[in-house]
């Protein structure tokens, strides 16, 4: 018989019962198994509690790609350690927002906090709960209406979840475009299977135009079949819930993000199940495409070292070759993760955004150097020194 889709699932329930579980229990007696050798930069490591530094359980250090004055969501903070990490990195001016549904978990990052910031001399970070694919429900707001109108019956059902559908819309535990990067240690594999999805576009979207991620995770160099995706210890052990190693790529790019890249990847699996290599990877990727393709008489000349490639649009470019590119495509191309690998060209007269018109970012097509020069070019410069420039 199919399960109605009004019923939840119950293999979902229960691998989201083990990993309320197993990490209650890891929050007060470190549990090794849950951990990746990781070498963090130890300049930050003095001032974190010996209790969190033991009870972090993660598989890369994400922090490494925060700058200063960013505005953090780490999501599955745990402890703390990489959210008290990024908030020395940020320093006064930026801000850590750490993300967390387990209630012990919590209350060891939530009790850490103080003695953070009074020996790192400012405070910045705060740890907030709710589910990491579910962004923009708070749960303690939620339990505080909960409270004031306990559900007695069926009949309270409807205004639980118009009250849900207000906190999302009102008072969101993090609004859209808010914060600058996204981390995370060794969680997203925790996430129920059905809920993956709803989890990278929720990190799409919470993000600033021009906003990145660094992800650190467990993924499967092949499909994890469904025995051992039912395993509560597999799963709560950060193993048989990993995505495969092209899926978590394509999802990302499938929500929008751009220069999406493993920046580490660690040859020595994790662990190994029935012949299925699962390793710890870093990814990285950013946003901001959205928008019109205007014209600017702009041009990219990739530099090589490939022939040529592709980026996530479609577009192509040949190494040494004047590329036509939309005002867009331009900005994104000359910056990171690109600009180590390209040549932004802008024309000799500007264009101003007013006077722009549509570009078809359809197409891949050469750049005459008149277009950038303007017509009208006719400049003469030789050097009145002999010998070379």
């Amino acid at each position: 018989m199919a399960r109605s889709p009004n019923l939840p699932d119950t293999t979902s329930i229960d691998l989201s019962q083990a990993v309320r579980d197993r990490y209650a229990v890891a929050a007060r007696v470190r549990e090794a198994a849950l951990c990746c050798p990781v070498d963090y930069d130890a300049r930050f490591l003095g001032v974190i509690p010996a209790e969190v530094i033991e009870r972090d359980y993660g598989c890369g250090d994400p922090s490494r790609y925060v700058h200063e004055g960013d505005t953090v969501l780490d999501l599955g903070s745990g402890g703390g350690k990489i959210a008290f990490i990024a908030s020395q990195v940020v320093g006064p001016k930026g801000r850590v927002i750490g993300i967390d549904a387990n209630d012990e978990m919590l209350a060891l990052a939530r009790r850490a906090a103080p003695s953070v910031a009074e020996r790192v001399g400012f405070s910045n970070v705060e740890f907030r709960r709710g589910r990491i694919e579910d962004l923009a429900l708070e749960l303690d707001a939620l339990d505080r209406w909960l409270n004031a109108n306990p559900v007695k019956d069926s009949r309270v059902l409807g205004a639980l979840e118009a009250e849900q559908a207000r906190l999302r819309r009102e008072e969101p535990m993090i609004a859209s475009d808010a914060v600058d990067i996204v981390v995370s240690n060794c969680v997203l594999n925790l996430v129920r299977e059905d809920a993956k999805q709803q989890l990278i576009r929720e990190i799409f979207r919470v993000l600033k135009r021009g906003g990145r991620i660094a992800i650190s995770d467990i993924v499967a160099d092949e499909v994890v079949p469904s025995a051992l995706k039912d395993d509560p210890e597999l799963w709560s052990g950060c193993i048989s819930g990993a995505f495969h190693e092209l899926d978590l790529l394509r999802e990302l790019e499938a929500a929008g993000f751009y220069g999406i890249a493993y920046d580490k990847w660690e040859k020595e699996p994790f662990a190994v199940v029935d012949g299925i290599e699962f390793r710890s990877v870093t990814i990285t990727a950013h946003k901001g495409k959205e928008g019109p393709c205007d014209e600017a008489n702009q041009a990219i000349v990739y530099a090589g070292p490939w022939k040529r490639v592709e980026d996530d649009d479609g577009h192509v470019f040949e190494r040494g070759l004047r590329s036509a590119v939309c005002a867009k495509t331009f900005d994104i191309m000359t910056k990171a993760p690109y600009a180590s690998e390209t040549i932004g060209i802008e024309p000799q007269h500007a264009i101003s955004e007013a006077q722009r018109e549509a570009f078809d970012c359809a197409r891949s097509a050469p750049r005459a150097p008149r277009e950038t020069k303007g017509c009208d070019y006719r400049v003469t410069r030789i050097s009145s020194e002999s010998g070379c420039c």
